[in-house]
């Protein structure tokens, strides 16, 4: 996702430096007019906005916290946007340390597979301080088709996204139930997805509907291990404000099971297969 990302902020007229942990992806940016750096604090120099784009709670700590990390390196008032899918807890740990720093600091999910970053057609959902989501709207209008505001405090974003990943996450065990059920009934998938379609017209319904009837769920655009964190970041979030998601936690007990057949490393909709061996298919 990062990479596509970066493309979309030089393509309009952004100037950008550039630094993953595994250099080969940040090497691929430098024809495109990037400056590779060769640490985060490296990243970091002379930069008026910093944006992340990580895996997870560890990676984010780890390049912002870590040894030659970002909060050290960042300057007096300069941003950290954090486009990560991360714990509402870890946004108030960032929100707090660039505070003590004199920094700031916003969460800015995204919604959208690689090839919706490609197409600049993320939904990005911000939330901070209204002056600086201002600052950096041209920033996520470089990224995104949309820009939508979550409230005030940077976590707000982070509560969004995880309820935005649990909803996908539902519609696709709803997919892998009706599909195994339509299967044995001798019923085309496909054509069940063509009805779906013209009753919801949704883009995510007609995308994961068609990666599902087809089984193409390899190579991933989104992990099912991560499919697994996401959902456990939305438990969290839920246990936080002592708001009861039962449906989550079922879909989080057939995500560990997905996982148990050897399917981490393919794209989360082949959570679907747990409904397709459960009804002997």
């Amino acid at each position: 996702m990062g990479s596509p990302m970066a493309r979309n902020l030089m393509r309009g007229g952004h100037q950008i430096a550039v630094y993953n942990r595994g250099r080969e992806k940040a090497e691929a940016l430098r024809a495109d007019g990037a400056r590779v750096a060769d640490s985060s604090a490296d990243a970091c120099r002379g930069a008026e906005v910093v944006m992340t784009m990580l895996a997870d709670d560890g990676a984010v700590e780890a390049v912002v916290f870590g040894e030659k990390g970002m909060a050290a390196a960042l300057g007096k008032d300069c941003v950290h946007v954090s486009h990560s899918t991360i714990s509402t807890a870890l946004a108030r740990k960032l929100t707090a340390e660039h505070a003590r720093r004199g920094q700031r600091y916003l969460s800015v999910p995204v919604f959208g597979r690689p090839e919706a970053a490609d197409a600049k057609k993320l939904v990005v959902v911000a939330a901070g301080a209204g002056e600086v989501i201002e600052r950096c709207r041209p920033l996520f209008d470089a990224i995104g088709r949309a820009t939508f505001i979550a409230g005030t405090e940077p976590w707000q974003a982070n509560a969004v996204k995880v309820c935005g990943n649990f909803m996908i996450a539902s519609m696709l065990e709803t997919f892998g139930e009706a599909f195994a059920t339509l299967r044995k009934s001798g019923v085309d998938p496909h054509v069940f997805l063509e009805i779906m379609n013209s009753l919801f017209a949704s883009p995510v319904y007609a995308n994961y509907g068609r990666i599902i009837a087809d089984e193409q769920f390899e190579p991933a655009g989104f992990a099912l291990k991560l499919g697994l964190k996401d959902v456990r970041l939305a438990l969290a979030a839920a246990e936080e404000c002592s708001a009861p998601m039962p449906i989550a936690s079922l879909i989080r007990d057939q995500f560990i099971a997905a996982i148990a057949q050897g399917q981490a490393e393919f794209d989360w909709s082949s959570i679907t297969r747990v409904s397709a061996r459960n009804a002997g298919l």
